[in-house]
């Protein structure tokens, strides 16, 4: 267990500590943290979606483990909608509650630390495939949650119109798509294409954890109290329904680890800059993030630890 903790903990500390850095000395401005996620989120991260779906043969224990990966979203967010209703609550706190719990960093955080917990191709591969699984359910209901709290008088019609196109253009589900387009139809990528593919792709990890690191120097952070009590729910609350899921779908390791870690990562670093375009509690996400990024070496190792890795 503690030869794990190092593996994790170290280089993702180096590696944010290296980013905080170069903005404290200024080598980083902020507009360059923009350059920086715009490479990950549009060419490194899809590259690496589209190469290890694409790779994937989909058998019965694949679709389990991508059933893991969506159910637990949907049962945190029926779960929640339910409360709300029953208990009156706010539309502000129902949402607010639901993205907390469901928008993880999976691919800025969670293939990153599933790589450095396990070295091996295969559970790269994991973690990409539980990331299309879990994004999909997850960027869906939190853009729409999102959209009908700043249209709260738009026609049902016309909301759903905006959330479809918002989706289709979003280049995680483009990639993923069409990822699990290639693995169906069988097409197989030219060796030419697919080693570029692969290369930008083995830059997400390096690229994403530096760049956590700058983006948590310079920011403002208020309510530490209650994004404390509402971090509850991502790092403890989320990972234990999806322990529960895959004891229910026979997940064998590390496919049972890995998705339960996936489901346990800190807040994303996109969910600042979806609250700041929708003016939804931007404040409050960016000490989720806080609290989520800084402890995530410790609750993530404990995880491993009730998982079964000592």
């Amino acid at each position: 267990m503690a030869a794990t903790a190092l593996r994790t903990i170290v280089p993702i500390a180096l590696l944010a500590g290296i980013g905080f850095g170069s903005r404290r000395l200024g080598i980083l401005k902020d507009g360059d943290t923009r350059v920086l996620s715009a490479y990950v989120y549009y060419f490194a991260l899809p590259a690496l979606l589209l190469a290890n779906i694409s790779e994937t043969r989909f058998d019965d224990e694949t679709l389990r483990f991508m059933a893991a990966g969506i159910i637990p979203v949907l049962v945190v967010f029926f779960l929640y909608m339910a409360i709300s209703w029953i208990f009156a609550l706010s539309r502000n706190t129902a949402y607010l509650m639901t993205l907390s719990t469901i928008f993880g960093s999976w691919g800025f955080f969670g293939i990153p630390f599933v790589m450095f917990a396990f070295p091996t191709p295969e559970a790269e591969r994991l973690a990409s495939l539980s990331l299309a699984s879990i994004a999909v359910a997850s960027v869906t209901i939190s853009i729409t949650l999102l959209e009908y709290f700043r249209l709260e008088r738009t026609p049902l019609w016309r909301g759903l119109f905006i959330v479809i196109r918002k989706l289709v253009r979003n280049p995680l589900i483009i990639f993923i798509a069409l990822g699990l387009i290639v693995a169906l139809s069988g097409i197989r990528i030219p060796y030419v294409i697919q080693k570029p593919i692969h290369m930008l792709g083995s830059t997400t990890s390096t690229v994403a954890i530096f760049l956590l690191g700058a983006f948590l120097y310079g920011r403002k952070y208020t309510r530490l109290d209650y994004a404390l009590r509402l971090s509850a729910l991502k790092v403890i609350f989320l990972p234990a329904i999806a322990m529960l899921v895959v004891h229910l779908l026979q997940l064998a390791e590390p496919h049972r680890s890995i998705i339960v870690l996936m489901h346990a990562m800190p807040v994303a670093l996109s969910l600042i800059v979806l609250s700041e375009r929708y003016d939804f509690n931007k404040e409050i996400f960016a000490s989720l993030i806080l609290i989520t990024s800084v402890a995530a070496g410790i609750y993530l190792n404990l995880w491993l630890l009730i998982l079964g890795y000592r």
